[in-house]
């Protein structure tokens, strides 16, 4: 399987193509790497998102998920750039609960690209599962968004307070 590993602000992620498709992005850097056009167009548009001067990636996707999971995915990639959106939200539109959602986003294969850390809580962030956790959310939340106000964590958890 083709992959690219590359340096970003968030930490080192790796992409992962197969069949002319991105089908996952992972933290962490692979030395053994196999670069093709897609992942360095893939690698290009990441490095444009993280400078602030993309707003939309433009790459064919294929995560592999159950039909709930991609519904979710589906839904989350309408989030316009520098929104947010609930999990009831997402719920309401793909199935299932805010609680499914959050399940669903904790298994995407193609975070950022496919922008599971648009979706909070109620009240408070929500998890997140790729970097360091809720400081990740939190980073990207504000590169797309520097005015909207975040919740400020008063534990472990992220809850407001």
């Amino acid at each position: 399987m083709p992959l690219l590993s590359m340096h970003s602000p968030i930490g080192d992620l790796t992409l992962f193509e197969e069949s002319g498709t991105i089908v996952a992005l992972d933290w962490g850097w692979v030395p053994d790497q196999s670069a093709t056009p897609l992942l360095r167009r893939a690698g290009e548009q990441l490095d444009a998102y993280f400078d602030g001067r993309l707003r939309q990636f433009d790459l064919p996707l294929a995560p592999r998920g159950t039909p709930y999971q991609t519904a979710v995915w589906r839904a989350l990639c309408e989030i316009p750039f520098g929104e947010i959106c609930s999990y009831r939200t997402i719920a309401a539109k793909a199935g299932g609960s805010p609680r499914s959602v959050g399940q669903a986003n904790g298994r995407n294969p193609i975070p950022i690209i496919i922008p599971c850390h648009r979706v909070v809580a109620e009240g408070h962030l929500g998890g997140y599962s790729g970097g360091d956790g809720l400081s990740t959310k939190r980073w990207l939340l504000a590169l797309e968004n520097p005015q909207r106000p975040l919740f400020e964590p008063d534990n472990e958890t992220g809850e407001a307070a």
